[in-house]
């Protein structure tokens, strides 16, 4: 029976029956790291409709800043985590060594920069006052990556640091002249077009795509790294085999309807078996050099890695 055909027939029995069929079965521990991120989603339904234990993993997740989350890592207080491409390159330079094992997502459109009506262009943020996320995080990144494109860098906004979700909520409540956000926070404010306007999201600067990686420790324990990588796949085949019943339960980690988180969600891709092939044959290494020169042009690194330590491919490519 090939995996889709099993996740189909698991479908079939519906999600409660998916979870007692695995329940019992749960072997290897693994903690995970993430946040609220809408493409970390499958993640979470993963282990709620049990196919997680299914496969032979005790999976416990973590709600973790992005800011924080390599300190969890070194600290052993997780194994494994989502986060985007680029971050893995900053991790590493603190120290923090990973290997990413295959791709969550991409965005298109779910990130993106919000700023007040009267600002006409991201040139014209000169001088304004901009929230993201602390340095080492995706929206610092990405702000750093957005100015870049138009001619200008992180020196020349003054950069207030608040995470995601706040950032959003203070923008709509009048504060900062624009920040940087993420779905499911994006929408928020996509919501409320008297608070201002989103300017420029991955639609125009496609540069988020987040990746699933582990200690190599960890990875020590091949079956459990392929485990893993088998119940992200199997968790995308259930969302399109129940996805009225997936959206409700991947919505309601993030405190949305079903019909809220599929609207979050209709502004990224998850990466399906297929997708990550090609991801990991040559997409993920171009922008991860690119990735790598900007890092160490804003000093957020003092050197570039070796790219090539920083991933294993054979859980989605072979060899």
């Amino acid at each position: 029976m090939t995996a889709l055909k099993r996740i189909a027939a698991l479908a079939g029995i519906g999600l409660a029956g998916l979870v007692a069929a695995g329940a019992a079965q749960a072997q290897t521990k693994v903690a995970i790291g993430i946040s609220g991120w809408t493409g970390f989603a499958p993640l979470v339904l993963a282990k709620e409709a049990g196919i997680f234990a299914k496969n032979g993993l005790d999976v416990t997740i973590k709600k973790i800043p992005q800011k924080d989350r390599h300190l969890a890592i070194a600290s052993g207080d997780i194994q494994c985590a989502a986060t985007t491409v680029e971050t893995w390159i900053v991790w590493d330079g603190a120290g923090v060594k990973s290997k990413q094992i295959f791709q969550l997502d991409k965005s298109y459109g779910a990130d993106g920069m919000v700023t007040r009506s009267a600002i006409g262009s991201i040139k014209d943020l000169k001088g304004k006052t901009v929230a993201a996320s602390a340095p080492g995080t995706s929206p610092y990144f990405a702000l750093a990556w957005f100015l870049k494109e138009n001619g200008m860098s992180i020196k020349d906004v003054t950069v207030v640091n608040m995470e995601p979700g706040p950032a959003a909520q203070a923008f709509i409540a009048g504060q900062n002249d624009a920040a940087l956000t993420y779905e499911p926070y994006l929408s928020a404010v996509r919501d409320k077009p008297e608070a201002g306007k989103i300017i420029a999201t991955t639609l125009d600067y496609p540069m988020v795509m987040d990746t699933f990686g582990c200690t190599p420790a960890f990875l020590v324990d091949e079956k459990a790294a392929a485990a893993l990588t088998k119940s992200y796949f199997e968790a995308l085949d259930l969302i399109k085999a129940e996805k009225d019943k997936a959206y409700g339960i991947m919505g309601a980690d993030v405190k949305q309807s079903g019909e809220q988180f599929g609207k979050s969600a209709a502004y990224l891709r998850w990466s399906d078996a297929a997708g990550n092939k090609a991801f990991f044959s040559g997409e993920w290494q171009a922008f991860s050099a690119k990735a790598a020169d900007l890092l160490l042009e804003i000093g957020l690194i003092k050197a570039k890695p070796d790219l090539g330590t920083l991933v294993e491919t054979k859980y989605v490519i072979g060899g």
